[in-house]
């Protein structure tokens, strides 16, 4: 059953790049990946930091990558800090253990604020209901999060960077989903990628490509999970 749901989630992928137009209202994104084809320029993260330079935070013994696709309201944070909660009731220091959140495809708007879920209507678009009106949420709900609003303590995306947590987002995946958007508002496309970029929250790194990031993770020690 896990496989099949695997899958699936796979086939939503795809199928969703294949036709971003039909679920954005667009023509013009009739094959997004061929859009985005050409050289891309290195991509410059808001941190100021390389790749390279990001992935030497991972250290210790125990080092895992978390990969998420899509944002299951909020459970591959908590994926991220049962990792860390777990170690520590073992006797492992967090300062031993490394955990590396890669949000790439439809979990890109956990790294983002709350003013770009407001303008660019993200709950509606990525399927993101606000527990507490019931309806698409226009609020980043995992960043600074209400008391006892999530079901873990110290799950927060703020929290997660506060304890040593590595946190990137896919610089693909923006970039497909921003030309999406700016083409059913009617705005420039690079105006939209840029601000998208500004909002990405401090201390969250913008990697190339999720997939590549997960990979060089990976390389460094990190062990893969799948975390929805």
């Amino acid at each position: 059953m896990f496989s099949q749901k695997i899958l699936s989630n796979r086939r939503r992928f795809l199928g969703s790049l294949a036709s971003g137009a039909a679920s954005l209202g667009l023509a013009s994104l009739a094959d997004p990946l061929q859009a985005i084809a050409a050289p891309m320029n290195p991509v410059l993260s808001p941190d100021g930091k390389s790749l390279d330079e990001w992935l030497d935070g991972i250290k210790g013994k125990h080092k895992q990558v978390f990969d998420s696709m899509m944002p299951e309201n909020g459970i591959p944070l908590a994926w991220a800090r049962v990792f860390l909660m777990t170690n520590k009731s073992v006797g492992v220091p967090e300062s031993d253990c490394s955990a590396v959140l890669i949000l790439r495809h439809e979990s890109i708007p956990l790294a983002m604020e709350t003013r770009l879920w407001e303008k660019y209507k993200f709950g509606e678009m990525f399927h993101l209901n606000d527990p507490e009106t019931k309806a698409p949420s226009v609020r980043n709900m995992f960043w600074e999060p209400k008391p006892n609003s999530l079901p873990l303590p110290g799950m927060g995306i703020n929290e997660l960077l506060a304890s040593g947590v590595l946190v990137g987002v896919c610089d693909m995946a923006l970039t497909v989903y921003s030309r999406g958007v700016a083409a059913k508002m009617n705005i420039s496309p690079d105006e939209c990628k840029k601000d998208w970029v500004a909002g990405v929250f401090p201390g969250i790194h913008i990697v190339p490509s999720g997939v590549l990031a997960i990979n060089r993770a990976q390389e460094r020690g990190c062990t893969y999970c799948w975390a929805g």
